[in-house]
């Protein structure tokens, strides 16, 4: 159950900061070499990091999804009674759900084009369908999240729910403990 718990919290984060490290690797390679005179320069290297920063885009989907990170005005959900507030939420999710699963199904149809076409990168010569792979995923788990997101909303519907601002606050409070921890355990 911890491992699903772990997976349930860092899924998305442990892919995404792959993907960062492959990118900022690949690109300091790239820079090394090219001051190299015995060494061509690395051709696949900008495909390699782009592809990587378009997969991080389908995979902070879901992340934005489960942590309630979407972009929004936040401000006037906060000026709402907690009722009201709540039952908007529950709508975003809906939407949101939707959105994803929508588009979800339309990405099948581009996902299997893109295999039936055997289309291949300039560079790397990998195929397309990789690309458009991890857009169908991303979509999948975003929905999900989605679904994830609804049900948590749904079940703590009677809970008082923070503002934005007692949200900030508390996290920067989490932050400061878990800085004072740290130090201490420096000493």
């Amino acid at each position: 159950m911890k491992a699903i718990k772990w997976l349930d919290d860092h899924f998305e984060e442990v892919l995404l900061a792959v993907f960062l490290v492959l990118i900022a690797c690949v690109m300091m390679l790239q820079v090394i070499v090219r001051k190299l005179p015995f060494i061509e320069s690395l051709t696949w290297a900008e495909e390699f990091s782009r592809f990587m920063w378009i997969m991080s885009v389908f995979v902070s989907l879901p992340y934005t999804i489960r942590k309630g990170n979407m972009l929004r005005v936040s401000v006037v959900l906060d000026l709402m009674p907690q009722v009201a507030r709540k039952i908007i939420n529950l709508c975003v999710d809906v939407v949101v759900t939707l959105s994803m699963a929508l588009l979800t199904y339309h990405s099948v149809e581009v996902l299997q084009w893109t295999i039936r076409s055997g289309e291949t990168s300039a560079a790397m010569q990998w195929p397309m369908s990789i690309l458009y792979g991890f857009a169908f995923a991303g979509f999948i788990l975003a929905t999900l999240r989605g679904v994830q997101v609804f049900v948590l909303h749904l079940t703590h519907f009677n809970e008082r729910e923070l503002s934005t601002i007692e949200q900030t606050m508390a996290e920067a409070a989490e932050e400061a403990a878990a800085g004072k921890k740290a130090e201490g355990g420096l000493e």
